[in-house]
């Protein structure tokens, strides 16, 4: 018996050394050869999905949870879970593959501490906007299906798969909605159904008892608030005669309007007034979430609205980093600079077009001052110089 389970344990033993190493070849071998149950044990109560993603290997976490691998593991020393391991990990795509797996983004260690609130701790905010932001697409499919005495649902089906995509945007500068808006036209033509959806599934994530996610909630009001105010505007408006005429285009009036400066030329008032409306709306106002904006909003020196939205729904950032942003969607690492003056960046010309109305005067300024790369050289000074070289 005890060589028999030697024989049991070398596999197992073998396989938490290739995830170690990152041997996917030999990983695969030894997971075909291995026809048992997947969810094995080390001496620290990990499974090998739990040690694959504290490595971020996304294609060993994937073959194992093909294998059918339990995903929410409790058995951990201190109750790490997958996605705790992966949050630590920093890689974004293994924390999708275990949530679509169904991996509890709630669920918490020994010490009280999330997912999300672990990859927080250590920095990986990519990785906390991704796990905060996270909802399976049955959530968004259920309301595409009749129910109880319903002739027809309340989202129509062909609407799915670009709620959910708008759903899952991590930025969420309300620009940028306007933009991904702008691209699932679907979406905004059929408004008023689509933020009523937003709107029962911020009710259903506030109804879930010890399940509850206010976070996610709130990131519902605040997408079917948005949506509604461009609708409102486009209720004003004329329909575009041509893709060329932007004077009627909702999206630019939406955009320049949260994108004007204030008095002072720099400070966005429009946008953050329309913000601190948003949260002040949110139906459910006796909830932590909304205390603890309301406090950032009211203290003495009080944040940018959409600074205390997005630590709200993205997380809070420990430190601030040297990241460049898109001057007019505020997505990170931006691909383009202003080409005249070279200060500024944006996402594409798109967000530069968008942002020329603020930019331009500042630009003009910028660009005017001579800029002096070479200095100015006396020949007789060069020659004396070459003269001393040529004697030395």
């Amino acid at each position: 018996m005890e060589n028999k389970s030697e024989e049991q344990a070398q596999p197992e033993k073998s396989i938490f050394t290739a995830i170690a190493q990152g041997d996917l070849p030999e990983f695969k071998n030894i997971l075909a050869q291995h026809k048992g149950s997947v969810d094995f044990f080390d001496e620290n109560g990990m499974t090998a999905l739990q040690h694959a993603a504290y490595k971020g290997n996304k294609d060993m976490v994937q073959l194992l949870l093909d294998r059918g691998a339990d995903v929410n593991s409790g058995k951990h020393e201190y109750n790490y879970t997958a996605l705790h391991f992966g949050a630590l990990s920093g890689n974004s795509d293994v924390c999708k593959l275990l949530l679509d797996a169904g991996a509890k983004p709630t669920a918490t260690n020994s010490v009280g501490r999330s997912a999300s609130q672990m990859a927080a701790f250590v920095g990986n905010h990519h990785t906390v906007a991704t796990i905060n932001n996270y909802v399976p697409a049955s959530e968004i499919s259920y309301f595409s299906v009749p129910q109880g005495q319903q002739t027809e649902p309340h989202l129509p089906p062909f609407l799915v798969e670009s709620l959910h995509k708008f759903v899952l945007g991590v930025n969420i500068h309300p620009v940028r909605l306007a933009l991904n808006l702008q691209h699932m036209s679907a979406l905004l033509e059929n408004a008023e159904k689509v933020s009523k959806v937003l709107e029962m599934l911020c009710k259903k994530e506030m109804t879930r008892g010890s399940d509850t996610n206010e976070v996610m909630a709130f990131k519902y009001h605040y997408l079917a608030y948005i949506l509604r105010e461009i609708n409102n505007i486009r209720d004003k408006q004329k329909p575009v005669e041509s893709k060329e005429d932007k004077k009627h285009d909702v999206i630019e009036i939406f955009s320049k309007k949260l994108l004007k400066p204030g008095k002072d030329g720099v400070s966005l008032d429009l946008m953050d007034s329309f913000l601190k409306d948003c949260v002040r709306e949110f139906p459910y106002r006796e909830c932590t979430t909304f205390h603890q904006m309301v406090t950032s909003l009211t203290s003495k020196d009080p944040p940018p609205a959409l600074t205390v939205i997005n630590c709200t729904i993205n997380g809070q950032r420990g430190f601030v980093d040297a990241i460049p942003y898109c001057s007019t969607c505020g997505e990170e690492k931006p691909a383009k600079k202003c080409s005249k003056c070279k200060t500024v960046q944006y996402c594409d010309r798109e967000c530069q077009r968008l942002h020329w109305f603020v930019h331009k005067k500042a630009c003009n300024r910028e660009s005017s001052v001579p800029v002096n790369s070479k200095p100015n050289i006396d020949p007789s000074e060069i020659t004396a110089e070459l003269q001393n070289l040529v004697a030395g």
